[in-house]
């Protein structure tokens, strides 16, 4: 009989599905920013106004949720922790992470037995939350110039002359079809998951519970 065990504390989850929302919500008014695919047939309407609104408030809903995720790193269980998106760093770690990749690209047969993220998946995430921190400096660094001489110019303005305005601006775009594919792997890899593992990875999520790897698995 398998047994339960309580992975993902209720900040990790509300963490989780706030980005989710954000990430959903700033792509759309991204891109209705870049390029824009409605008109209006008066400006009252204020589409691009709304447009504009919604993804800096999305954009700050989503700072402050990454930034609670990693402070929850160094306060959180094991299965939160810092050291669980370093897999690599111990010797069981890196054998796993080698069955587990071997398992991705179809040279194995066999899964990692942890409770928590696989080992390539949470190096994986590490590289997410680069991304993440990316977006988020480089978009308000860009968000800056609509306020010269205000508060996030003053802090991330440098980074318009360091990189170059059009660049920055192509780098955040290109960063949003990372995340974009991102999703769509992580949505497909969760069902393969819960399918193979029977753990319950994708019931974890809502309810915070996973359950023990088969013995014969």
């Amino acid at each position: 009989m398998h047994e339960i065990h309580y992975v993902w504390q209720w900040p990790v989850r509300i963490c989780h599905w706030i980005n989710v929302i954000s990430i959903v919500m700033l792509s759309i008014t991204g891109f209705f920013i870049g390029r824009p695919f409605m008109t209006a047939p008066d400006t009252s309407l204020y589409i691009m106004g709304w447009a504009r609104m919604l993804h800096f408030s999305f954009a700050y809903l989503f700072t402050v949720s990454v930034a609670a995720r990693i402070i929850w790193m160094f306060i959180g269980n094991e299965h939160a922790s810092w050291r669980s998106f370093f897999p690599w760093l111990t010797r069981k770690g890196r054998a796993e992470f080698v069955e587990m990749l071997r398992y991705y690209t179809f040279t194995g047969k066999h899964t990692s037995r942890g409770i928590g993220h696989n080992p390539v998946a949470a190096t994986a995430y590490f590289g997410i939350f680069i991304l993440f921190i990316f977006q988020i400096v480089s978009g308000f660094a860009i968000y800056g110039q609509f306020a010269p001489g205000g508060l996030w110019d003053g802090i991330l303005g440098g980074l318009n002359v360091l990189v170059g305005n059009q660049w920055l601006r192509l780098m955040h775009h290109g960063v949003m079809w990372l995340l974009v594919g991102f999703t769509i792997n992580h949505v497909y890899s969760g069902w393969l998951m819960d399918v193979k593992e029977r753990t319950g990875t994708m019931s974890g999520i809502f309810s915070g519970y996973r359950f023990s790897a088969r013995k014969d698995h």
